[in-house]
């Protein structure tokens, strides 16, 4: 073998190792990164549903599982959501619920809290109604 081919062999070879090493890194463009959730997930429909006074197996039937139940602060539970996708940046959105006496009272962090859809549909001012006939017994077609 030949210098020449041997310096041919070492420079292919470590094209391949240089290319496998930056494909790992996520520096080669076209690479698939998978993306990555974390947490519990908090949409704003979930928080429109709490209410002031409700149980805290009430909020867990809504809210689900708290992802953090400190242990020295027992009536707050964190619920936090991070997201990843691909080769944008991380997206984190946290929330704390505060209890007294097993029933909620507050709640911080990114949503705060609103009307639920029940209620705006209850509570819009335009009903509409619709003459309803019910002088014709049942059964007879009239």
């Amino acid at each position: 073998m030949t210098r020449k081919s041997f310096n041919r062999i070492l420079f292919m070879l470590l094209c391949s190792v240089s290319i496998g090493l930056l494909g790992g890194c996520g520096v080669v463009p076209g690479i698939y990164k998978i993306d990555i959730q974390q947490g519990n997930v908090v949409t704003q429909e979930m928080v429109d549903q709490l209410r002031p006074g409700m149980t805290t197996r009430q909020v867990r039937f809504i809210m689900g599982t708290p992802l953090i139940q400190d242990t020295f602060h027992p009536n707050r539970w964190d619920y936090l959501y991070s997201m990843e996708s691909g080769h944008s940046t991380r997206v984190q959105e946290r929330i704390s619920l505060n209890f007294e006496d097993n029933r909620l009272v507050g709640l911080s962090g990114d949503f705060m809290p609103g009307q639920s859809q029940d209620e705006e549909i209850m509570s819009s001012d335009t009903v509409e109604t619709y003459p309803v006939d019910l002088g014709a017994p049942l059964g007879t077609g009239e």
